[in-house]
Parts: C-alpha cells; sequence; structure tokens
C-alpha cells in the first residue's frame, strides 16, 4: 500500500519520508519501474505470475492495478543499464507468455534513485506503453528513453495536431490514401528515399513507383522525392497514426 500511494501519488514529501523510516524503506536506492499489461481483461492471474517470479516482498513490490494491469518497482544493486533492463522486461514478457498464454507488453520508465522520482518512473513507463501502441506496434517492450519522435507527438495538445494535418494536407485528406500507396510510401520511407531499391523490394518497374510518387504530390502537394517534404509528411503520418488511436489510456 506504501508503495502504490507513492506512485498513484497520494502522499506528500514529506509523509513519505516519515512513512519510509517507519516502515525501514530504504529511500535512496535505484528501483526500476516496469509497467506490465496484457491482452486481456479477463482474470488473467497476472498478479501471482509476477509475484512469484520476484518473491522478496521486501526489495521488490508488486502492484496490481486492474485484472490486465500490473506495476512491478525492483530494487537494484546499483543504477542498471539499459541492457539490463530490458533484460528483466524480456524475463517478465516470456514468463507472462508462458504461464497465462496471453500477449504481454512491458513499459519501462527511467530508473528511480529515490522514493521520490517513484511517482515520475511510473508515469512515464505508462507513457511509453501509451506511445507504443500507436507508434510501436511490433514491439512488446517499450522504453521511455527510446520513443522518439512519438513522444513529442504524444505531448502535443489535439487542436495543435489537427491544424498541423490540416496545413500539410490543403489539397486532400491523408485518410483518402489506398493500402497500396501507404504500403508505397512506408517501403519508400525504409530505404531511404532511393526509388530503385524501393521498386525491387516492390517488385514493380521504376517508372510505376515513380507514377504512384507523382499521384501522392497531385494528392497532397507533397514531393516525398525532397527530403524535407518527405520528413513533413511522415511526421504527419504519425500525427494521424495518433488522432486516430482509440485507445489513448491503458
Amino acid at each position: 500500500m506504501f508503495m502504490q500511494n507513492i506512485i498513484f501519488d497520494n502522499l506528500l514529501a514529506f509523509d513519505l519520508h516519515q512513512k519510509a523510516r517507519e516502515l525501514h524503506v530504504e529511500v535512496d536506492v535505484p528501483r526500476a519501474v516496469f509497467y506490465v499489461k496484457v491482452n486481456d481483461r479477463v482474470e488473467s492471474g497476472i498478479y501471482e505470475v509476477v509475484r512469484n517470479m520476484f518473491p522478496d516482498k521486501e526489495k521488490d513490490f508488486v502492484i496490481s492495478v486492474d485484472s490486465a494491469n500490473v506495476v512491478l518497482i525492483k530494487e537494484m544493486r546499483t543504477v542498471p543499464s539499459p541492457e539490463e533492463l530490458h533484460q528483466t522486461a524480456q524475463s517478465v514478457v516470456d514468463t507472462v507468455n508462458g504461464e497465462t498464454f496471453l500477449n504481454t507488453l512491458v513499459g519501462v520508465g527511467t530508473v528511480a534513485h529515490t522514493l521520490d522520482e517513484l511517482n515520475s518512473c511510473y508515469k512515464e513507463a505508462q507513457i511509453a506503453l501509451e506511445v507504443g501502441k500507436v507508434f510501436e506496434e511490433e514491439k512488446y517492450i517499450l522504453s521511455y528513453d527510446n520513443l522518439g519522435i512519438g513522444r513529442l507527438i504524444y505531448q502535443l495538445p489535439i487542436k495543435l495536431c489537427e491544424l498541423f494535418l490540416q496545413e500539410v494536407f490543403k489539397k486532400g485528406d491523408i485518410a483518402s490514401l489506398d493500402d497500396e500507396t501507404i504500403l508505397t510510401i512506408n517501403k519508400f520511407f525504409e530505404n531511404d528515399l532511393n526509388v530503385s531499391e524501393t521498386s525491387r523490394q516492390l517488385f514493380v518497374h521504376r517508372n510505376t513507383l515513380v507514377y504512384r510518387l507523382e499521384k501522392i504530390y497531385k494528392l497532397t502537394g507533397l514531393d516525398l522525392r525532397k527530403f524535407d517534404q518527405a520528413i513533413v509528411f511522415k511526421v504527419a503520418m504519425m500525427v494521424h497514426k495518433y488522432l486516430a488511436s482509440d485507445s489513448m489510456k491503458i
């Protein structure tokens, strides 16, 4: 309950330190925060699985948010590297997947050096999952330190995002692009705007790819063969995906 009150921001700093002394909980030791989520709202048993993985109740705390979400606060001997955090998250994913047969996601916050930082690290782990659900759908371990431009977009006001899309797509709506066009665009970006390599991977003639890029230009007014306009289009695609997401909450 003490750790739960900290991460949910239910304690003032003075009360936090006083309670920590009463409970003999060390204040200044590094702790990592992992937000563990399964994609199912049934009774998953996720809490028991994670608790059994980390049985030391004096150093490692497992907090149940609901039947599909738990938070692990793990005490570290030293400040862990990103690789060590990833390894811990990977072990959680493998164990929960293996015992519950449910898809598992883990959000990883930065390391809390004191109890006072736990609430912020918990929020970071939560944000890592929220942003990852939108921009990193293929990943199941999401670190707050590696969210890239998705973190910037997530922090923008919705109205500002909408205005940005209106400004970029004056000639047409990005939603009007068909699946084939979206595939072409993504592959073109993956190949660093290289027409020859993109056409090879798409198994289409170079002229066919050029025709598709011209079609995109006529619709949006952006020439993806030009680096600065390609950047604007890429960001706009991410903003559109963010606005189209129907689950911004865990």
